[in-house]
């Protein structure tokens, strides 16, 4: 779509207050979204990534409510690529310890998002320097014992051996360290 069409429905995403609209609503516009024929554009479904989501989880202090995470878990179903560059992206990004925010991305990679989009996160992850915010998203997306292309498992073993010294300490990262020794023997020399 044109950038007019995007301000356009950020404009009735803010007339309709989606940002701030109760969780069970948002529940029941998701459900409207994904029933919706043809499909979302790319684009319209990052704007709406945005808008329905970004502020929520952003300022999270406790565990996601059930309706916040099955809107979310509901919307990645389909609009995944669009949500990881958003969303996932943004909490990634946050300064800060965001325990709470750390915590959602790992269940949604864990449980919600589909190979291509672990392998992404992956990627954002390791387009960023590395921190011990980041090393549980890690070990998730090792968790799911995908098959990751060369260059992006050579990045991964290349980063940690890099930042080793700085996390000679941490016991995440010993435990990164040790799934991917354990996971990929294989490909690692």
């Amino acid at each position: 779509p044109c950038p007019l069409c995007c301000l356009q429905l950020e404009g009735l995403c803010s007339f309709l207050q989606l940002s701030t609209c109760p969780e069970h609503l948002l529940v029941c516009f998701c459900s409207w979204l994904l029933a919706l024929s043809p499909d979302l554009s790319y684009t319209s479904a990052a704007v709406l990534a945005e808008q329905l989501f970004l502020r929520r989880v952003l300022s999270l202090t406790q565990p996601p409510s059930r309706h916040l995470m099955a809107a979310l878990a509901s919307f990645c179903s389909k609009y995944s690529q669009p949500f990881c560059r958003v969303l996932v992206a943004a909490v990634l990004r946050e300064p800060g310890e965001g325990a709470e925010q750390t915590k959602l991305v790992c269940e949604l990679v864990e449980e919600c998002l589909e190979p291509d989009c672990v392998r992404l996160v992956l990627s954002q992850a390791l387009e960023i320097p590395l921190s011990e915010k980041l090393l549980p998203v890690l070990q998730a997306v090792l968790g799911r014992q995908e098959v990751l292309p060369a260059e992006l498992f050579n990045l991964l073993v290349l980063t940690l051996c890099r930042q080793a010294p700085a996390f000679a300490t941490s016991l995440n990262y010993a435990n990164l360290v040790m799934a991917v020794l354990t996971m990929y023997q294989s490909q690692v020399s």
